[in-house]
């Protein structure tokens, strides 16, 4: 389920687009300022920004750009000004789109899917030699390929989105299995260790780090023998 951050001042149209994107099967996390998404933006890395431009505390081309520093996160902007040079301003300091108010919540769902197979057609993420596909949803270690489950495929995406950064179990249950699977499930941890065997008898050995009692990551500059 992909996680969109809606950075939004205005409660009327916050409650409209979150609406929208839930119903469309979107999970959605809105902001009320710009400093909250920046902040939301770090933490919880969602697969698209939908930011307005008429924030209280930041402009939103500033936000923008901040976000831009530091990944490629999609960022679509809603904007009240139809001004050329306004538009060609936002293009160029980080926004991949942007849709002029009013809009129809049609046309924001069909630019915001636009926005999200470019970037699943681009990616590909590499820790070491292993490299994960999420279009193809296909997993390559030293050039061969390591064949997954459903949900071993999206645990790994998930720590591979961001090397080195330890994520809760929570946290994991929420993104992959899209709810709470219960203090006393083991769900998880089989799965991890199903992935945890397919990466080493593929050679990768290492990548997968455990932190008890927290939950887990994939090692950022990990070595090739096991860690």
């Amino acid at each position: 389920m992909k996680r969109i951050l809606l950075i939004e001042d205005d409660p009327e149209v916050a409650r409209l687009v979150e609406a929208e994107l839930k119903e469309a099967g979107f999970q959605v996390d809105w902001a009320k300022t710009g400093m909250e998404g920046l902040i939301r933006h770090r933490e919880g890395k969602p697969d698209l920004v939908v930011l307005d431009l008429g924030l209280p505390d930041l402009d939103g081309a500033e936000v923008a750009r901040r976000i831009r520093a530091t990944d490629d996160t999609p960022i679509l902007v809603l904007t009240a000004q139809d001004a050329v040079d306004r538009k060609v301003s936002l293009l160029t300091g980080g926004a991949d789109d942007y849709l002029v108010k009013p809009f129809h919540p049609a046309e924001l769902l069909a630019r915001i899917q636009v926005q999200l197979r470019h970037k699943e057609g681009s990616e590909v993420l590499a820790v070491g030699q292993l490299e994960l596909y999420p279009r193809k949803r296909q997993v390559f270690f030293r050039e061969r390929e390591v064949r997954l489950s459903p949900k071993e495929f999206d645990l790994l995406h998930l720590l591979m989105s961001r090397p080195g950064r330890v994520f809760p179990r929570p946290e994991i249950e929420e993104r992959v299995w899209g709810r709470p699977l219960g203090k006393d499930s083991n769900v998880l941890d089989v799965h991890m260790a199903n992935l945890r065997a397919k990466l080493r008898e593929a050679g990768a050995y290492g990548y997968l780090r455990t932190v008890r009692g927290v939950g887990y990551a994939v090692r950022p500059g990990r070595r090739e023998e096991e860690g």
